[in-house]
Order: C-alpha cells, then structure tokens, then sequence
C-alpha cells in the first residue's frame, strides 16, 4: 500500500517513518524545499530519540521518499494523511489555513477513491471543512464526482516518546463513516494486532472530540495538583504525599500529578485554547477548562514569586537557569514554562544565563539577553540562584558540592522537585521546591 503524508513537522515526520518501519510505502510532503532536501540527506530538523535512526533506515531501505510535489504524492497514494500545523490564532481559536490549503492540493489532484485523514490536531467538524474543500477544488478542476473518505485519526505522541507512542500506543482512534475506509486504515495498522493494541472505531466527530477532551483532561489533572502543591506549602504537607496517595485510587492514577511551573509545549496550551473557543461557538461553556487556562497561566507568576522569596529581590540579580524546553528529551520551546519564567524575571530586573542539553538553539530565538552556558556549572557561575526548570536527566545527578562553590549565594529553586528538601538543607543550600 502508499500513502503519503503531507506535512513533516513533528507528527508528519514521526508518522510517516513508523508507518515505513511498518513495512508500508510512504511519501512524506512539505512545500519547504530546503526542508525536503536535508531530510533527503537524512538531516531530522527536531531532537527525537530514536527517529533519525528510523528515518535513515527506512529512506535506505526504499520504503521512505520525500518530495514538494503535493500532486504526485496524492495520485500515487490510497491514504492521504493531513498533518501541518493548526497553530493557535489571537482569540484561542484555530488556525485552518494549512489544512484548508492542503484540502485544496488533493481536491484539485484527486485520481480514483482515496482515503483522507485528518492526523493534525482540529476543531470538531473539521473533517466536514476539509470534505467542502476537496470538493470544491476537484470541480473547479473539471471534475464530476469525488470519490473519497474524510476520515480522522488523532495523534497522542508525547515529544520525547513520540516513536515509542506511535509503535506501541494505548490505543488507536479512527473516526470513518464507511466501512472501507475503516478496513483500509485498519490494514495500516494491522502490525500493532500483534501486541493487541485497542482499536476505537467511532464517527469522525468523535474521533476529533477524543484528541481535545483527553489533552484538556491532562492538563486539568497537572493544574490540580499544582494548586493543592501551593495550599501544601501554606498547610506544612509535602505534595509527594498527597499525591502519591491520590494515585493508589484506580479512579484517579498516579500519572499527571507531578507538580511544577504548569504545562506549556505544543499541545496542551493550543488544544486547551480551541476547545473552548470551538465551544462557544457552538454556544457550550467550557468553566473547568476555562479556569484550567488561568490557573496555568498563574502558576507562571507564582514560580517567579518564589524566586524573588528566595532571593530577598530578583532586580539586579543574577540567575541561572538549568532546562529551557518545556519537558526533557526534546527541544521543544514552543510555551515552555521555563522560558516564560526567564522573560517574567527579566521584565523584574534580572540577568539570566541559562544552560540546556538540547534546546539552547531554539531558545535562543525566542529570548534576548541571556547568557547561553556550556554546562550546567557554567551556568551557576557568580549567580545569585540556581532554577531547575526542566527534568533532564543531567540535572538528576549534578555534582551539588560543586555547584556550591560556583554560585554566589547557595540558593536553589526547584521548580520540578527532583531533590529532596533535608539532603539539600544538609548540603547547606538554601532550597524551595514546589508543594514541599
């Protein structure tokens, strides 16, 4: 079978190199010429475990192509995958342009019946959008009839994770309204019946419903626990014993409930955002998720209250920070608490340097003013604090004794509680987690 998958930013370019360690025939689509180019030389554009390997395996093996020709990509292909960005507007709502252009590209190249999946992130009805406008282009293009499925199948890749999440998923969603497609898109993924992955089978809405209300739910369980972490702290209860205890309860799980700056990344801000702005255009208030968004946004500000607690004052201070993507294992900076952390202390007057293992690139695009450090002890040199914003695994095992003697004044914020308050006490820091 060929597919193709058009857009090969992070879900395209994960989703069509799996599908080809499937053993499927996949062409990968970007109107990004240079883009297509180093991929064709097997240079991945983001930090993945794992997918530079699987890319390059499968481009030597045949299986994995990369092309601009839109055209081409859907005439040789029996299931187009749609996955360009649907980035947030100003209000909260949307961005569908890509997705509109891209329903445009197959209706005007449409050639027999093919199957059409929304695999980007999108507002309900969306898959109805996506259907008017292939239509449209195929009869402006001299066409009579269009014969093609519009389905949904949503993504639920964790960057950092994202190849494992694809070849070993809790579940995959396939909203169709037709049996063959049903049948086809079950084909694609008959290599998961192996390890017996559930298959959801529901109406395209649904489909489209599920990727929103599962992120908004996670997001909700993240901003819960970070406000019993702040009542915690007034109350003299450490957190991790809350919600340790929470998570033995089968009905709540112990996942998500890890307290911190809040959640930032690609997907939960946007997919929070359109959720309720899709709702209110169809006249359904969204108060818990609404409340969700502010609530996050103030655990921003109260992260930065702690630093200034800490350090009697940020103007003029100078402040190192270690972790600048939103979650370990990626480079992702898109909404990352730690860089709106850093730009909310500069705002009060501070210096920062600030050291990452993979996202400094990418931050730095996003920031200015910050010293960019070669390591973590680079970083703390002559600071007045240290801020542990993102978990990477380096950070877990930092040589304390070390940065003692690197800092000026032996403070530590910790805003991802990956050490303990008495060995940090005991080691003679001056130390704050979150919720402890």
């Amino acid at each position: 079978m060929n597919i193709s998958v058009i857009g090969t930013g992070y879900v395209g370019l994960v989703t069509g190199a799996c599908f080809a360690e499937f053993g499927i025939n996949v062409t990968c689509v970007d109107k990004d010429a240079a883009k297509i180019e180093a991929l064709e030389r097997g240079e991945i554009p983001i930090f993945e475990p794992g997918l530079e390997e699987i890319v390059r395996r499968n481009a030597r093996a045949g299986r994995l192509h990369f092309t601009t020709d839109t055209g081409s990509a859907v005439k040789d292909s029996l299931v187009v995958f749609i996955a360009v960005p649907t980035p947030p507007q100003p209000d909260g709502a949307t961005d569908l342009s890509y997705v509109d252009s891209v329903a445009r590209a197959i209706g005007s190249h449409l050639d027999g019946y093919k199957v059409v999946v929304t695999k980007s992130t999108v507002p309900v009805r969306t898959a109805e959008r996506v259907r008017a406008g292939i239509t449209e282009a195929a009869r402006a293009s001299g066409k009579d009839s269009v014969t093609c499925s519009v389905c949904s199948n949503p993504e639920f890749l964790r960057e950092g994770s994202a190849v494992e999440d694809f070849l070993r998923p809790d579940r995959v969603v396939i909203g169709a309204d037709d049996e063959q497609a049903i049948a086809i898109l079950k084909d694609l993924y008959k290599p998961l019946n192996l390890i017996e992955v559930p298959f959801v089978v529901t109406s395209v809405a649904a489909a489209e419903m599920i990727k929103h209300a599962s992120n908004a739910f996670l997001a909700t369980k993240i901003t819960f626990i970070n406000e019993i972490a702040n009542l915690c702290e007034k109350v003299g209860a450490d957190v991790h014993d809350v919600a340790r205890a929470m998570g033995l309860d089968g009905r709540i799980g112990r996942k998500f409930l890890h307290p911190g700056p809040g959640y930032g990344g690609s997907c939960f801000p946007k997919d929070t955002l359109s959720l309720v702005s899709f709702s209110e255009e169809l006249g359904v208030e969204q108060r818990v998720v609404s409340a969700v968004i502010e609530a996050n946004e103030f655990q921003r500000r109260r992260m930065v209250e702690k630093i200034e607690a800490m350090t009697g004052g940020i103007e003029g201070r100078t402040l190192a920070v270690l972790g600048l993507s939103f979650k370990p294992n990626t480079d992702d900076v898109r909404l990352s608490p730690a860089i709106d952390v850093i730009r909310l202390l500069q705002e009060r007057g501070a210096s920062v340097r600030a050291y990452d293992p993979q996202a400094m690139e990418r931050a730095a695009a996003e920031l200015e003013n910050v010293v960019f450090a070669s390591d973590a002890y680079d970083a703390a040199r002559g600071a007045d604090a240290l801020i542990l914003a993102t978990e990477w695994n380096e950070f877990r095992r930092l040589d304390l004794a070390r940065i003692h003697e690197a800092l000026r004044e032996p403070v530590i914020v910790d805003m991802r509680n990956i050490y303990e308050p008495p060995e940090m006490e005991r080691l003679g820091f001056r130390y704050a987690g979150v919720g402890r």
